[in-house]
């Protein structure tokens, strides 16, 4: 069976104690494991929050926002064919979905199938109701098609939700797509909206060092490292700043598969 064979029904495999014993099994419903997903998300573990939104899928299919999280993550790992599959089947239970179009048009953008991804942010864009994803998908699109109205797209997501989460992402995207000084931007955002959260401060570390900014670099990430202690891969980032090689593959290989 492939690794995203039945995704939605496939068991945790979290290791974190602190999720493993928040609260007694009884009491972890399809919220408890959202609300894990999303913490995990903030954390930037993605693996973990895939794994979350699953086991909240697996109690309740009816959860749009776990089959959204879900290819969401699939994305930020890396998996893109996976993300599209599974976007594609949860249009099928939820169509004309803004979220969901917007996911697939997103994974369609990593893809390279640009002409599909146009037809399914256009359909998310239409959608009434909808929120800054679609946004945050339409921004990716521009990116990709090298188009200069990624900003003005990013702008209209962040203007729709507040949370520091959006701008991080939408950094991530523009790492994903070689560009550290407009990460750099966003990431600031997030920094300022969530000065106690590692994750942030590894971001702007990992931007700081992929434009050569070794100074700042090494106090992003000693930052995050005494906010998560335990963070290995800060850890890992800061003796590359300390030691002058300004390289981050090791970041774009875990976040994007690139070398």
């Amino acid at each position: 069976m492939k690794r995203f064979d039945r995704l939605e029904f496939q068991e945790p495999q979290v290791t974190q104690p602190e999720i493993q014993q928040t609260t007694r099994a009884a009491d972890r419903d399809e919220h408890h494991w959202m609300a894990q997903a999303l913490e995990e998300r903030r954390n930037g573990q993605h693996e973990t929050a895939l794994r979350l939104y699953s086991r909240a899928l697996e109690m309740d299919k009816s959860l749009v926002g776990g089959w959204v999280g879900q290819v969401q993550m699939l994305i930020a790992l890396g998996e893109d064919p996976e993300a599209d599959l599974w976007s594609r089947k949860a249009l099928e239970l939820f169509k004309n979905n803004a979220d969901l179009l917007a996911a697939r048009a997103q994974a369609l953008c990593r893809t390279g199938d640009l002409r599909a991804a146009q037809a399914s942010c256009d359909a998310a864009i239409g959608q009434p109701g909808m929120g800054s994803y679609p946004w945050t998908s339409r921004g990716e699109l521009m990116l990709a098609r090298k188009e200069n109205l990624d900003d003005s797209c990013f702008d209209k997501a962040i203007q729709l939700d507040r949370d520091w989460l959006v701008p991080l992402e939408i950094a991530s995207i523009y790492l994903h797509y070689d560009r550290p000084t407009k990460a750099l931007r966003r990431v600031r955002q997030a920094v300022e909206g969530a000065p106690d959260r590692g994750y942030c401060w590894y971001m702007q570390g990992t931007c700081e060092l992929a434009l050569g900014m070794g100074g700042p670099a090494k106090q992003s990430f000693t930052r995050c490292l005494q906010l998560e202690p335990k963070n290995s891969e800060a850890r890992q980032q800061l003796i590359a700043a300390s030691s002058g090689g300004g390289a981050v593959r090791g970041f774009f290989r875990r976040m994007f598969g690139r070398a």
